[in-house]
């Protein structure tokens, strides 16, 4: 099976699967065009929520890596590969700010001062 999902990780199940897709791109295993099975399926394939399987897929959406098409499912969009590595990257640094306590609004502030 292409993407994952674990009870016993701490992150919510729609952010690990939404992770998996992502690294799914970086890694090559997807590319632009490739089809993605719908929520359904995917919640089904991963014993998860649909609902939760839709979040996912539609916060993959709103970051431009995935598109919606009725009547041809959902596709990766074209240049996703390079967008996914850089939200990866992104969302790893959100974690690791996190964790040593800093906010989203702390990092902005932090990258402006470093790249005005």
């Amino acid at each position: 099976m292409l993407f994952r999902v674990s009870s016993q990780d701490p992150l919510p199940l729609h952010e690990q699967l939404a992770g998996s897709i992502r690294r799914a791109l970086v890694d090559g295993k997807l590319k632009p065009g490739d089809r993605i099975p719908p929520a359904k399926e995917l919640a089904e394939q991963l014993d998860i929520n649909a609902n939760t399987a839709l979040r996912a897929l539609r916060d993959l959406r709103d970051e431009g890596l995935l598109e919606f098409r009725r009547g041809r499912g959902i596709r990766v969009c074209p240049g996703a590969e390079v967008h996914g590595e850089l939200q990866q990257l992104i969302v790893e640094l959100l974690g690791e700010a996190n964790r040593l306590g800093y906010t989203r609004a702390d990092l902005i502030t932090l990258i402006e001062r470093t790249h005005p």
